[in-house]
């Protein structure tokens, strides 16, 4: 089936795309990736789909495509959308009756190919725009991916830094170093413009400079500095007359599961606290079946 994978830039979707390719019945065929936004606009349909001898100034010879390069397995278009419109047609035309026309061919080869694209892009705004094909989108549209940002999942952050030690380690034969508590919470605070791949970028280098030892707030680079984290203002001021804070609770609770439409894993981060620590506390308030 098509997938199409959605996600901040750095978010893993490359990584997610392989994955879905090594544990499917295509794992023993082609694997190949494009990132459409890496080739000038001229060059990229001649890329996807080939080109005849002749087809144009500088076709010299036949060019495979890379459609026809991973016949029975699976391409990867990353960055999908910067996919020029006029290219956009010609996928929607493979995606619905397996056809790719070579640039300068006069007859279409009937290929087995199965695409993920990815985009780091509202595609939806994109339609809006005229920039992208609304048929197009829903016809990659039909197993839908979205990948957080690595600020929306902070409670994986630890384990993604020692994932990426230990890999580190092996990688430049040294020993692996690990956070302490006071730099584990600053990693958290931080707001990770980069995703996951900025996190693994940090670990090598921390990795190479600092190996065995244990990594303390002030061996992070600059930009961790807690003075440089914007200022949040939590706090709150006590009404004159009181409040119920049991009720608050409740309704801070209910608030938190109707935003996310019951996803106590999302609720819990919205409100700052462990899951556990949600459960317990809606069964406390009697909220559990919801």
């Amino acid at each position: 089936m098509t997938v199409l994978i959605k996600g901040e830039t750095g978010t893993g979707k490359e990584v997610l795309a392989t994955a879905i390719q090594k544990n499917s019945a295509r794992a023993d065929k082609p694997f190949i990736t494009l990132n459409c936004a890496a080739l000038p606009e001229s060059l990229v349909e001649s890329e996807i789909f080939g080109h005849k001898k002749g087809a144009f100034t500088g076709a010299i010879t036949d060019k495979q495509g890379l459609f026809e390069a991973a016949h029975g397995g699976t391409l990867f278009l990353d960055e999908i959308n910067s996919l020029p419109l006029a290219v956009q047609s010609k996928l929607l035309r493979f995606l619905e009756n397996g056809e790719c026309m070579p640039v300068g061919a006069n007859k279409a080869q009937k290929l087995d190919v199965r695409v993920i694209a990815a985009t780091n892009a509202d595609l939806n705004q994109l339609i809006a725009n005229g920039e992208f094909r609304r048929d197009l989108y829903f016809r990659l549209n039909v197993v839908p991916l979205e990948l957080p940002a690595l600020h929306q999942r902070r409670e994986d952050i630890e384990q993604l830094a020692q994932h990426f030690f230990k890999m580190f380690a092996e990688l430049h034969s040294l020993s692996a170093p690990s956070l302490s508590k006071a730099t584990e919470k600053v990693l958290r605070a931080y707001a990770w413009p980069g995703n996951v791949r900025e996190l693994r970028n940090l670990c090598e280098r921390l990795s190479i400079l600092l190996p065995g030892k244990i990594i303390e707030p002030e061996n992070l680079p600059r930009e961790f500095s807690i003075s440089q984290q914007p200022a949040q203002d939590n706090s709150f001021i006590l009404p004159e007359f009181g409040l119920q804070l049991e009720a608050l609770e409740a309704d801070m609770i209910m608030q938190a599961l109707n935003r996310t439409k019951g996803n106590r894993s999302k609720s819990a981060r919205l409100l700052g606290i462990s899951r556990d620590t949600l459960l317990y506390r809606m069964q406390k308030h009697g909220l559990a079946s919801h």
